[in-house]
């Protein structure tokens, strides 16, 4: 296959353009790095399978040569990153995404739009199914990704029905792993680089608000499996294990060995308070299940990011975590984590 993943430079968007490659398939990646780093595709420079473009969907697209597939990612993701952009937030849901399936439809490819389990706001049904419409606030601060989203649902569904575009719907729940950027919002990479770094691990509300978090490497076999597809959707990618704020920040602290303390402070409005997704139609329809327990993950982040730290003591004075030479504790698997048909076990 031929591939255009749009938001490719991205933490994401990035493994997704290395499984392709990976896999034989050629790979367009998309990308005006508002968001997303060249050094996440760096490595894939010298694969003749693969190509980036610096642009922005805001603008048509024209490539040329033909395309069997689309996978349309681009978008500020974490909070920080769509608050402090929200109306180029609301014009990449919109403007974007009509661009992206214009070219998806002329060139006859396969679609797949990555929503978001943000359509569902703060939820009133748990675990989320894909058939319930959701609790959001229009108005409210994070409206401007919410509903990007949700119109951009409503945009794909109706190129579908009428224009005739092989168009799927994914909405991702909460994904972690390497390459997010340390302290970006998103709660695994702010915890992970608190602990790093020796600092209090800011848990907002009482901690006890639940997320339910999978690895970078389920998710991106989930895409696949939706782009290999024929499925409308929208269907739920996510990990239903389902785990509290205050567990995940102790289960940070005791993998990466970190004496930081926890923090509260307030909660932020319409921060949802509760979140798991229902996976049925996944498992039944792309016959997709996340393998990655969590704490082998959060070990493997972790990694990660040490390794950051320690590229950048050699270009400047030592922190303390890299100076103090932490390590990461071995991975348990019956410690502190459950796998998810335990999870799913009455």
């Amino acid at each position: 296959m031929r591939v255009l993943v749009t938001g490719g430079a991205g933490f994401l968007g990035s493994h997704l353009c290395d499984e392709l490659v990976a896999h034989g398939h050629t790979v367009v990646c998309l990308d005006d790095l508002s968001t997303g780093r060249r050094a996440n595709i760096a490595h894939l420079g010298t694969s003749a399978r693969f190509r980036s473009i610096e642009a922005s969907v805001l603008d048509p697209l024209e490539i040329e040569g033909s395309f069997d597939g689309v996978v349309h990612l681009a978008s500020p993701a974490s909070p920080p990153a769509y608050l402090a952009k929200p109306i180029f937030t609301l014009r990449t849901g919109s403007e974007g995404t009509r661009n992206v399936l214009d070219f998806a439809h002329a060139k006859s490819a396969r679609f797949v739009f990555a929503s978001t389990s943000e359509v569902y706001g703060d939820p009133l049904v748990h675990p989320q199914r894909e058939d319930y419409w959701g609790n959001v606030n229009p108005a409210g601060p994070r409206a401007v990704y919410d509903e990007a989203k949700r119109y951009a649902e409503a945009l794909t569904a109706a190129y579908r029905t009428s224009c005739g575009t092989n168009t799927g719907i994914v909405r991702i729940f909460n994904t972690y792993g390497p390459r997010m950027r340390p302290g970006d919002g998103r709660v695994v990479s702010n915890f992970i680089d608190q602990a790093l770094k020796y600092k209090p691990l800011t848990v907002f509300g009482d901690g006890t608000q639940t997320r339910s978090l999978c690895y970078v490497d389920d998710m991106v076999r989930g895409l696949l499996a939706m782009l290999e597809s024929d499925e409308a959707g929208p269907i739920n990618l996510g990990n239903p294990v389902e785990l509290s704020i205050l567990e995940l920040a102790e289960l940070v602290l005791e993998v990466a060995g970190s004496p930081s303390r926890i923090e509260l402070q307030p909660l932020p409005q319409d921060d949802p308070t509760r979140r798991r997704p229902d996976i049925t139609r996944a498992r039944k329809q792309l016959g997709w299940n996340p393998q990655v327990p969590l704490r082998e993950g959060i070990a493997r982040t972790i990694e990660w990011h040490v390794n950051g730290l320690s590229r950048m003591s050699r270009k400047a004075v030592p922190g303390p975590a890299v100076s103090a030479g932490i390590s990461i504790r071995p991975v348990s698997p019956r410690t502190a984590d459950t796998t998810v048909e335990e999870a799913n076990t009455p």
